[in-house]
């Protein structure tokens, strides 16, 4: 058995074993097993060049427009190399296919179907996961269903995304990816050659103008006063900024609203009870207490 026929049988293996149902079942599994088996051959006969890929991934990442995208960072959920950072590496090292595929969408359970794969065609080193995705987003602490069309497709893209760039690092070498992510690191720690207190200006008054932070809230994130910030709280900023941008994660979120003592002090106000008022009791004789109404101090009988 050739190389190519075992990796077609691997990728669909359902194609050597299934009978064809009908005539367009059987032409589309030929195509199918076609298209495989032409790219395994393809990548065979040109295989890639460890030296360019290597030389060409240190090029990509030395350049700010990659390295500003290279990372992501969501409060509560972790931060880590973007899938940017994954698709430009695996064009980079070349003979790799990947994607996302909605297998199934079901609109009455409100789920859907999704495959993630990435795939070196040279080596035919494989990495794929199938999941459900319910047609739902988290809001406030809460899940809220999804009915518009475009939500739908959106949610089930921006999931399938985060499983694409797991399947594609599992399938470049590791050591490829740990340069990569260094050498953004140091770029975007180096910056655009602007001096370190102008770019510290710039980031302070990006967060301002696009999502209403203050200089204080980002003081309180990094836990040093503005004229103590370093180039590496500009990259962190500068990875926060993006994933804000993407809608990966929220203002409330990443910057906390912050209560001044002022404002304890009047909740605190407003939320303590009045004293109780004791009610007037009147005396036994009701014709007495008449007399205390009608009698007025300083008045004259």
């Amino acid at each position: 058995m050739s190389t190519s026929q075992r990796a077609v049988e691997r990728i669909h293996p359902a194609a050597a074993i299934t009978p064809a149902a009908t005539q367009t079942t059987a032409v589309e599994q030929a195509r199918a097993v076609a298209e495989v088996a032409a790219a395994v051959q393809v990548a065979q006969q040109n295989p890639r060049d460890m030296g360019r890929a290597w030389a060409e991934m240190q090029a990509a990442c030395g350049r700010l427009g990659l390295a500003s995208r290279a990372f992501y960072s969501v409060r509560n959920r972790g931060n880590g190399p973007s899938v940017h950072l994954a698709r430009e590496l695996a064009r980079i090292w070349g003979n790799v296919d990947y994607g996302v595929h909605e297998l199934h969408r079901d609109d009455v359970r409100g789920m859907s179907e999704i495959r993630a794969y990435a795939w070196d065609q040279q080596t035919n080193v494989r990495s794929s996961r199938t999941f459900q995705v319910p047609h739902q987003r988290m809001a406030g602490g809460e899940r809220k269903p999804l009915t518009d069309l475009q939500d739908v497709y959106l949610n089930n893209q921006n999931i399938g995304a985060r499983a694409v760039r797991e399947a594609i690092f599992t399938v470049l070498p590791a050591d490829f990816v740990a340069e990569a992510q260094d050498r953004c690191r140091q770029t975007v720690e180096r910056g655009d050659g602007k001096p370190l207190v102008d770019r510290i200006t710039d980031m302070a008054a990006g967060f301002k103008a696009s999502f209403g932070v203050t200089v204080a809230q980002i003081e309180t994130r990094l836990g040093r006063k503005k004229g103590q910030w370093t180039a590496a709280d500009v990259a962190e900023l500068g990875v926060v900024f993006q994933s804000l941008k993407r809608g990966e994660t929220l203002v409330g979120d990443e910057f906390p609203a912050q209560v001044t003592g002022e404002e304890i002090a009047a909740q605190a106000a407003v939320s303590r009870p009045a004293p109780a008022v004791e009610p007037t009791v009147p005396p036994a004789d009701q014709s007495a207490w008449d007399d205390v109404q009608v009698a007025q101090p300083g008045s004259q009988s």
